[in-house]
């Protein structure tokens, strides 16, 4: 029997919620919040499908995750890099696994590693 569902949130610390939430709502073109509770040190945000990324305030003597690593979809890997390139968000090139998969890696204002990724050509 299959426990789990899916995923309905992946939770990531940040140091201040009203820079993430610019960043993540305007450089990042997530929209509105789904959840904006700064007051709880909690905001979510839809990525379009397949689980949500709640920005949630670190406590003291936090450090950015090296360990975990927030992987969003795009259509089109390549693209997406440019256009965040455009808003100001410095991505690492592109990576193909031929057939399989492109990835880049780029991070937020607080050295959260994030990576998007689309289907390979």
């Amino acid at each position: 029997m299959q426990l789990f569902d899916g995923i309905n949130v992946v939770s990531i610390s940040v140091t201040d919620l009203e820079r993430a939430r610019l960043f993540y709502r305007d450089t990042l073109g997530l929209g509105e919040p789904l959840y904006d509770l700064p007051d709880a040190g909690w905001i979510e945000f839809s990525t379009g499908g397949g689980g949500n990324l709640a920005l949630t305030l670190a406590g003291l003597g936090w450090e950015p995750s090296t360990g975990t690593t927030v992987v969003l979809n795009v259509k089109d890997c390549h693209a997406a890099v440019d256009e965040l390139r455009c808003r100001g968000v410095a991505c690492g090139e592109p990576v193909v696994f031929d057939g399989h998969v492109v990835f880049a890696s780029f991070h937020d204002p607080f050295g959260n590693r994030l990576q998007m990724c689309s289907p390979a050509s």
